[in-house]
C-alpha cells in the first residue's frame, strides 16, 4: 500500500446504484480522510457529485448490465485494467455481478486488493439454466481474486461458501444496504376509521411477486371492496423479468389494483397506506420494505432469503410462502382484521428495528471496519 492518503475505489453497474445505494459507503470512507473514486456508467444520477466535490467518478462504456455479449464484456475488462492502472487505486469494492467477476480477476492481474459486494443474487440465481451456470463457474474461478466478501444477507453468504462460490479470507453478511432512518421518518397510519390501504413499492418486475400481489388483491376485494391495493414504481426494461406493457394495462383496467406510476420520493404514498407488502422470489434485503418499516408501517413479504431478515412474524409484518397468492391474501385479510392500536404497535416494532439493525450508517461502517482488515492485512 501507497503511503500517505488512502485511495479507495467504487465500482458499480450503474450512476443509479450509487446515488441510491452506495452514498452512506461514500460518507463513511470520507469521514476516514480516505480519497473516493467511482467508477460506473454515467446516467441521469451523476447529479450526485454535487454533494461529493471530492470524488472522482470515472465513466465506463462497455459495463452493459444485462448483456450476455462476451466482446461487450471484454472491452469492459480492457476498460477496468486501463482505468485501475492509470488511477492506481489501494483497494476496489466492487458492487454486483459483473464488476465482481471481471474487476476481481484485473486487481489479481495487477496486483490491488478487491472486495466483492454481492447485493443479492437476482435474475441470473433465480432461474435454473445456461445463464445461471456460467455466472456460477465465473464466480468460481475468480474467487480468489478478491481479499473479502461482503454479502447482503446471511442467506446469500451461505449459498455462496456451500457451492464454494467464495473462497475470500474474509466472508460477512450485513443488512442489505441500510435504510436513512432520518430522511424516512415515522409517520401515524391513517385514520382507524378508513378502509386500509395495501401498497406495492418497487420496480415492476415478476421476480418481486407483482403477479402474486395482483391476484391476491382480486382475493382481498372480493371479500371487501372497500379496501385498496395500489402499485408504486416503474417498468424496468433493461431487466429480462420486467412486467410486460400489456400486463399493467391489464392490471389497472381489472380494477384490483391502483398504478400509482414512478414516484420521484416514495414517502408520501407509504404514509398513505396502512401495510406495505412485497411477495418477491428473493431479495437482499428489500429497500422498500425497511422504508416502510423507517416510516413505522408493518409490512407483509415472503418467507425468502433476504425478505425474512426483514420481518418478525407478527411483531413488524407477517410472513408466506414464495408464489402463494392464496397465503398472501389471507394475511393481507388478517391485517384487516387486526386493530389499529396493534397495527400501530407493528409500525412501531418495524421502526425500532430499522434504527437498530438496518441504519444505513450502522451497514456504512460495518462495510468501512471490512476496508480496514482488508488494508491491514495489506
Amino acid at each position: 500500500m501507497r503511503q500517505g492518503r488512502i485511495h479507495i475505489a467504487i465500482v458499480a453497474n450503474t450512476t443509479w446504484n450509487i446515488h441510491n445505494f452506495r452514498l452512506p459507503v461514500i460518507d463513511a470512507i470520507l469521514a476516514k480522510g480516505w480519497h473516493v473514486s467511482v467508477i460506473a456508467p454515467v446516467d441521469e444520477f451523476i447529479g450526485y457529485r454535487d454533494s461529493y466535490p471530492t470524488v472522482r467518478h470515472y465513466d465506463v462504456r462497455y459495463l452493459i448490465r444485462d448483456s450476455v455479449n462476451p466482446i461487450a464484456d471484454a472491452q469492459f475488462i480492457r476498460e477496468l485494467n486501463a482505468l485501475y492502472r492509470k488511477i492506481r487505486p489501494d483497494l476496489v469494492i466492487h458492487y454486483t455481478h459483473k464488476p465482481n467477476v471481471y474487476g476481481g480477476l484485473v486487481c489479481k492481474i495487477i496486483g490491488i486488493p478487491s472486495i466483492a459486494v454481492i447485493t443479492g443474487l437476482g435474475y441470473p440465481f433465480l432461474r435454473k439454466g445456461f445463464l445461471r451456470f456460467v455466472i456460477q463457474q465465473l464466480y468460481r474461478m475468480t474467487s480468489r481474486c478478491h481479499s473479502a466478501a461482503i454479502f447482503e444477507n446471511e442467506d446469500d453468504r451461505e449459498f455462496f461458501e456451500q457451492h464454494k462460490l467464495t473462497l475470500a479470507p474474509i466472508a460477512v453478511s450485513v443488512k442489505g444496504c441500510g435504510v436513512n432512518t432520518r430522511h424516512f421518518q415515522p409517520q401515524a397510519l391513517p385514520s382507524s376509521s378508513e378502509k386500509l390501504t395495501f401498497l406495492f413499492l418497487g420496480r415492476l418486475l415478476y421476480d418481486k411477486g407483482i403477479v402474486e400481489y395482483v391476484k391476491a388483491a382480486a382475493i382481498v376485494k372480493q371479500q371487501d371492496p372497500g379496501i385498496r391495493c395500489v402499485v408504486a414504481g416503474q417498468l424496468d426494461d433493461g431487466n429480462p423479468s420486467t412486467v410486460s406493457k400489456s400486463d399493467l394495462l391489464s392490471w389497472i383496467q381489472s380494477g384490483h389494483i391502483e398504478y400509482a406510476g414512478h414516484l420521484q420520493d416514495v414517502r408520501q404514498a407509504i404514509a398513505s397506506s396502512d401495510c406495505v407488502v412485497l411477495p418477491s422470489l428473493r431479495e437482499a434485503i428489500p429497500r422498500s420494505l425497511t422504508e416502510a418499516m423507517a416510516m413505522a408501517r408493518p409490512v407483509i413479504t415472503t418467507r425468502t432469503a433476504g425478505c425474512r431478515e426483514a420481518v418478525i412474524e407478527g411483531k413488524n409484518g407477517f410472513l408466506v410462502p414464495v408464489g402463494d397468492e392464496q397465503a398472501l391474501a389471507a394475511a393481507m385479510l388478517e391485517m384487516t382484521r387486526l386493530t389499529h392500536s396493534q397495527r400501530e404497535k407493528m409500525g412501531s416494532e418495524g421502526r425500532s428495528m430499522a434504527e437498530n439493525f438496518l441504519d444505513d450508517r450502522l451497514i456504512a461502517r460495518k462495510i468501512v471496519q471490512v476496508l480496514d482488515q482488508v488494508l491491514q492485512r495489506t
